[in-house]
């Protein structure tokens, strides 16, 4: 059923509570932390100014990064308010904590018009926790509620999930944000009944990260192509050779089933023809995180089924793009998720990169809708200069691949029905 949006409201002088996704990289430079990629900011711009516009006194409320309940200075939204105020061209307030009663006097005091974002959510530790007393203070602070974090709507969380309960026992509304609504459109509508040929591209590490995708897509989809380090787990499943690529050899089994139910239901499902391959060595060095750097030595195409023994798949080869152009290229549906391989560095990005133009292609040339299903199948496209030339990018990561997978979002389901809200 369709959810209630902030269209819907009537929010005049009206305390509305806006869970947002402002989750930005950030970098130090010279002791201050700067925002590398305000994209997820950019995006919630519709949803604050159609609410600035209807005379709301707009209270935004976000997480950053893991800092476990700590005040970790270097995880503080205060940067995200300063952005945000350049990008929207108004005054945004701030204030240092997120509950209690210095917080409910600040938000008290916005006028219609006014934005106000409070300190990183996750400085407490009953935000993941989904604590009773934690939804209830923030729900104090608005009157109505309004979800436009669709990338924070798969975990049940304080401000996801149990203030909006507070909220709606209230008798009061929980909508979705603009952003939300377009997530909802694109990732549950449009796939529902896809115009044909419905083409699904698929990479990434790992089988076991998308299987619960494939399965689903393959009622559906006419055509799965297979990119990353997930098709050598398919290969090694066709009983091929994969030398020292990344494998889920216990997920050989999963991979022969999801390949079978493709054959069954007569949908295509390509792998890579030719891969990009190198040596991984150790450098005998560690990174932040204490694992060891593998560096990636003389890289080249190799074609044919068996891989070396000593190298490892980390792109694909120039035949499988020819290969998986002809089919994108006829597609008038195009649901993307994962790259096509190490296209961090640049040796390994062509395959990615490829896959993205010929998206683009289609989407141009062909009217295909292209829906990007976030995490780094948005990164690349926006590495290759072509963020702005597809139908829709997700703003989710996990949220994308739970709701492709059809499972139910707490921070979706949630929010208010638009028909007993009307009714």
């Amino acid at each position: 059923m369709a959810k209630l949006t902030v269209r819907d409201l009537n929010v005049r002088g009206k305390r509305v509570f806006v869970r947002v996704d402002f989750n930005v990289p950030m970098e130090d430079q010279d002791g201050q932390m700067v925002i590398n990629d305000a994209t997820r900011i950019r995006e919630t711009l519709p949803t604050i100014e159609l609410l600035v516009e209807k005379g709301a006194r707009v209270i935004l409320a976000a997480h950053l990064g893991r800092p476990k309940g700590k005040r970790e200075p270097s995880m503080s939204l205060r940067p995200a308010a300063a952005k945000l105020a350049d990008l929207i061209c108004r005054p945004v307030a701030f204030v240092d904590d997120c509950i209690g009663e210095k917080v409910e006097k600040t938000a008290g005091l916005l006028q219609p018009g006014d934005l106000l974002l409070l300190e990183n959510l996750r400085y407490y530790n009953e935000e993941e926790a989904n604590d009773p007393g934690f939804a209830a203070a923030l729900a104090k602070l608005g009157d109505v509620y309004v979800n436009d974090a669709f990338g924070a709507a798969h975990r049940a969380h304080a401000s996801t999930e149990g203030m909006a309960r507070v909220i709606a026992a209230r008798g009061d509304p929980c909508a979705a944000g603009l952003l939300m609504e377009r997530e909802l459109k694109f990732l549950g509508e449009e796939l529902e009944n896809p115009a044909r040929p419905f083409v699904v591209i698929l990479g990434g590490a790992k089988v076991s990260d998308k299987i619960n995708v494939i399965d689903r897509l393959l009622e559906k989809a006419d055509a799965i192509l297979i990119g990353g380090a997930m098709a050598y787990t398919f290969k090694l499943a066709q009983g091929l050779k994969v030398g020292r690529s990344l494998v889920e050899a216990d997920k050989i089994d999963v991979a022969r089933a999801a390949m079978e139910k493709a054959k069954t239901r007569g949908a295509r499902f390509l792998l890579p023809v030719d891969d990009v391959v190198a040596n991984p060595v150790d450098t005998g060095k560690v990174n932040k995180k204490g694992k060891p750097v593998i560096e990636m030595q003389n890289p080249r195409v190799h074609s044919g089924g068996n891989l070396p023994d000593e190298s490892g798949g980390v792109d694909i080869g120039l035949e499988t793009v020819k290969r998986y152009g002809e089919v994108i290229r006829s597609a008038k549906t195009i649901l993307w998720n994962g790259p096509m391989g190490i296209f961090e560095d640049p040796r390994f990005a062509d395959g990615t990169f490829a896959v993205a133009r010929l998206v683009v292609e289609a989407s141009h040339k062909n009217g295909a809708k292209s829906i990007i299903g976030g995490g780094d199948s948005v990164k690349a496209l926006h590495n290759a200069g072509l963020g702005d030339q597809v139908t829709f990018m997700s703003t989710g990561g996990g949220a994308s691949l739970e709701f492709l997978e059809g499972k139910e979002l707490p921070g979706v389901a949630v929010l208010s029905d638009k028909q007993s809200e009307r009714g």
